[in-house]
């Protein structure tokens, strides 16, 4: 890594991730919804949800939702780029539902957040901070369900790594682990470096 790269990984702001979608320096984006969250929203019977996909991108998960039926579906990224490449794949969508704004500024409340390498991509400083913004964005018995990279956390990143002892020590005071293990359905590149995570909204942390 270059020190230019090095400078620009530790300022991860606006331009950073708007520069990374022109330029196509886009590695995490395996080009459709991945398995795992596939099958977890096949299993969903309510269509009314409030959904939240935070670090959005380019949305598969949330074209995914809306082709099935959801109706209540809401994206937020940083950079203003996939924001608006999703806005043109759904045109009779409300602008309501697309927000390009910083995560930690949303105020709304959700039933779900879907994590997919959202968490991974932000500064490894803000994980405290994330655990407890997951948690407030979430209605009463609301859920946190995605996905977790376990690999070693090293300092050069996006992506970063972590570990399920780490992990559970920023969650436990927010919320009650329903699933919290090796996924056994992650594609092939990802295969035995991700952990599948369904946390339930501790109603008084």
């Amino acid at each position: 890594m270059t020190t230019n790269n090095l400078k620009m990984t530790n300022k991860m702001d606006k331009n950073y991730w708007e520069n990374r979608y022109i330029n196509n320096e886009t590695g995490w984006d395996i080009g459709d919804i991945s398995t795992p969250l596939r099958e977890y929203i096949d299993q969903i019977e309510d269509k009314t949800l409030k959904i939240l996909i935070p670090g959005a991108g380019n949305g598969y998960e949330f074209d995914y939702l809306i082709h099935k039926g959801f109706n209540n579906v809401y994206v937020i990224d940083l950079a203003r780029q996939p924001i608006e490449n999703l806005k043109s794949k759904h045109p009779t969508l409300s602008n309501f539902y697309f927000i390009c704004d910083d995560f930690f500024r949303l105020n709304q409340k959700f039933d779900l957040i879907l994590e997919q390498t959202f968490f991974c991509a932000i500064d490894p400083k803000l994980r405290p901070r994330y655990a407890q913004k997951m948690h407030d964005l979430l209605k009463p018995n609301g859920r946190l369900v995605g996905l977790l990279f376990d690999f070693p956390l090293t300092k050069e990143g996006p992506p970063f790594g972590g570990n399920l002892t780490d992990y559970k020590g920023l969650f436990e005071n927010f919320f009650n682990f329903q699933t919290f293990e090796n996924s056994y359905n992650s594609i092939k590149p990802r295969a035995e470096k991700e952990l599948f995570i369904n946390f339930k909204r501790k109603n008084n942390p």
